[in-house]
This record gives structure tokens, sequence and C-alpha cells, in this order.
């Protein structure tokens, strides 16, 4: 998207924050927001910090990701106004000057000190709420996230702005790039580590700009749900190819996941099987419809597919209701995404706080509100051939319920993932990973 474009959707995103800041502010009593966005953090016993990440509620004002020692203030009424930190220092590269479509909403002022940053901020401490980490602080101002400013704006954080859905769009194009890539480098006979470096350089981002650890997972891995260990020597046979991985653009991340088969067989037939059950999920993202009941017709879907295959003796509906089906797809179907891969406020009841219990009997799931336009949801219905779950089927006494020697085909092949970002809107989902792949 062209900047102009992109200027004008920043504009009416930071009206939208404005009008949100200013409940907030109201509701737990403060006149000022100060957000700092976040300092490095030194490894005990060590000169070496830890990689920097950015506070959340920071860049949700600004694309700005690596300036550590810097801060927002932000006063209703008036031009927020943006402390940068840019210190001198030879030993690293310092932050280059703010520039971009959204500097001329900001008055800005360049610090080259942490301590700096004092006779800017509001005098009185006590009206002002902090957000961000303890090791923030700086003289008085030390971070003190009241509840009721964070329970605003973290329940309203899953309302995306027309600015955002457009910046994860952006992110979205950059990890299908990448996903194509990776596809490749497994088709050469790549190993997992070999497959993780042609995803950062079709990406171009490293470990430190990824939103989260590549899960890049051949044969047997697949059966890992957050495998990262990455073989450096490809196996002696590519079976399959499970891939999680995602990709940042201003601030903002996207989730992919994609599984594929090394060649034209019975895996291969089930992945499809699971593309199209998926399908039918992001379909299911409408104004108006439980997430928790998006995830309980998952396991059902899924179920199906195990019995089509001859994996489960049972109906879908035995295997659902008996537990069965949560050994084979043990996770949530999905999650809130945006300035974080798990955003904030999943479980949220209301702008003032309270909690939507997970259904019973399924712990992982990371959202359970009704959805409305302009949230963004992933969609990532699994299922894995995982010794420790399968064991504790046979422990319950359902062992009947599953041919065993179906099992054993399909274990050496881990497991499938199919993941896509959806964002919930007034009439149809609107797929923002299959837009990509299409493009």
């Amino acid at each position: 998207m062209n900047s102009p474009a992109l200027a004008s959707l920043y504009a009416q995103h930071l009206d939208a924050l404005h009008a949100r800041t200013a409940v907030a502010l109201q509701r737990g009593g403060f006149e000022h927001l100060l957000i700092p966005s976040g300092t490095l953090l030194y490894q005990v016993f060590d000169d070496r910090d830890y990689p920097y990440a950015v506070n959340p509620q920071f860049k949700a004002w600004l694309p700005v990701t690596r300036a550590p020692g810097s801060w927002l203030v932000i006063t209703p009424g008036q031009r927020p106004k943006l402390l940068f930190m840019q210190p001198h220092d030879y030993w690293h590269v310092v932050p280059e000057a703010p520039s971009g479509y959204w500097v001329e909403h900001f008055d800005i002022i360049v610090i080259r000190t942490p301590d700096e940053a004092l006779q800017h901020l509001p005098k009185d401490t006590a009206r002002c709420a902090i957000l961000g980490e303890a090791q923030s602080a700086i003289g008085s101002y030390v971070p003190n996230n009241p509840q009721p400013v964070l329970d605003y704006l973290d329940y309203q954080r899953a309302f995306k702005t027309a600015y955002e859905i457009e910046m994860m769009r952006q992110a979205q194009r950059i990890g299908v790039r990448a996903h194509r890539a990776a596809e490749r480098a497994f088709r050469a006979g790549s190993s997992e580590f070999g497959i993780h470096l042609a995803y950062c350089q079709a990406a171009g981002q490293d470990a430190n700009d990824l939103p989260y650890g590549n899960i890049i997972a051949l044969n047997e891995h697949g059966a890992v749900l957050h495998y990262t260990d990455r073989d450096r020597v490809p196996p002696n046979q590519a079976r399959s190819f499970l891939i999680d991985a995602g990709a940042s653009f201003g601030g903002y991340a996207c989730d992919i996941t994609r599984t594929y088969s090394a060649q034209e067989d019975e895996f291969a037939a089930m992945i499809r099987a699971v593309d199209a059950a998926q399908l039918k999920m992001c379909a299911s993202v409408r104004a108006g419809f439980d997430y928790k009941q998006l995830h309980l017709d998952a396991h059902l879907a899924l179920a199906g597919v195990l019995k089509d295959f001859g994996v489960i003796m049972v109906s879908a509906e035995t295997a659902v209701e008996t537990g069965v089906s949560s050994a084979f797809f043990p996770h949530g179907i999905g999650h809130g995404i945006g300035l974080q891969v798990h955003d904030v406020g999943g479980f949220a009841a209301s702008d003032s706080g309270g909690t939507i219990d997970k259904p019973e009997g399924h712990p992982y799931l990371r959202l359970t509100r009704v959805l409305q336009p302009g949230m963004v949801v992933t969609i990532e219905p699994g299922l894995y051939f995982i010794d420790m779950l399968l064991g504790e089927i046979k422990q319950k006494g359902l062992g009947d319920s599953v041919d065993w020697a179906r099992v054993e085909t399909f274990k050496p092949y881990g497991g499938i993932r199919i993941e896509d970002e959806v964002a919930c809107t007034d009439g149809e989902a609107l797929n923002l990973t299959r837009e990509a792949f299409a493009a």
C-alpha cells in the first residue's frame, strides 16, 4: 500500500487510540498515559543483553520497534509526545531519527540518556497511568499498570482498525513469501536448519525480527507442537514437513502454518481433508459467533477426518464426547493476533474486567469471546500422533476406539496443522492468509 493511503489509515487509527485512552484514563482516575518503550535487560553474571522486545502498548501508537529507552506521553486533548532515545554511542547502531507518515502527529523530543526523559514527563506521577515493565522505571516514574486502564485497553485491542488490518496484511505477504521459500527448500532435501535459514532469507528477518521462534519440523518432529530444535542434518528419508512460522511488519505479527507430504500418498490426502475442514472453520468466523463453539465444532470435524481415514473406530460424536478427539487435537483452535502473536484480552468478559471460562476439558483454548467485526483470529486445527497422548487413551480404557495399526501408519509423519489469520467483518470472513497466498 502506498504511503498516502497508509497515512490516511494511520490518522484514523490514532483517533481511535485517543478515544480509547480518554475512557481508560477516566475509569482509572488518571490524567496522563505514559508508555515506556522498554529497556535492554542484561543476563545475570554476564555482559550480554537479552534480545530486546518493544512494549506492545508502545508500538500500538507508532511503528517503532527498536528504540529502547523511549517514552510516550498521552494526555487527552493534547498532541501526543514522543521522547525518542537516540544515545551517543559507537558500540552499537543508534536508532535513526524518526521519519515517515506518522511523525507529523507527534511532538518529538530527542533524548540522549534515560534521565533526560524526567524533565519532559508530567510532574505529578500520582496522576499518571504508566504501562510497562518494572525495569523501565526512571526516578519516581515506576510502571503501575492500573488494572482498570489495562482492562479497558486490552479488551479494545481485539478490535483492529483499518490501519492495523493493513499492517497485518503486509506481514502476511512477507510470511507467505517466506513459506514458499521454505517449501522449496523442503522439496530440495534441506535439513530443518537449512529450511529455517531459507525462510529467514526470504522474509528478510532473523530470529530477533520474527514474532516467534520458527517451528520447522520434519517427519515425527511434527508431533511436537512447539518443536524448535531444528536438526542440522537432513533425515535419510523426508516424509513430511510441518512449518509454523510468522513475520513482522511495523510491529504487527503474522502466524501461518502449513503441512506438506513428500509424496502423493495417504498422508497427503489427510492433509487435504484437514485443509478442507479448516476452510469451513474459517468461513464460520462471523459476527455474533462464539469462538468457543468454533473450537468445539472443530473437534467434531477433525474426528470426522480421523473416522474417514480409519484411525478411530467410533463415531465422530463419540470420539468428542469421550475425549478421544483431544488426544489427536490437544490444543485450541486458535487465538487473537495483532501486536502480539497471542494477543491480549482473549478471555475478557467485558471492558471492565472479568473472565469468560474455557469449555470444560479444553484447557488450552486461548480465546473465549464472541466474535465481533474488527477481531482478527487464527484458525489452526491439527491432527497429531503423539505417543504420550495416545497412551492416555489406553490408560482410560478407550483403546478399542482406535485402530492402532492405522495409527502406526501415520506416526512416522508426525502430524498436520493448517493455520490462517481471519478477520471478522460485518459480512463474510476475510481470510488474510489465503488472500496473500492467492496474490
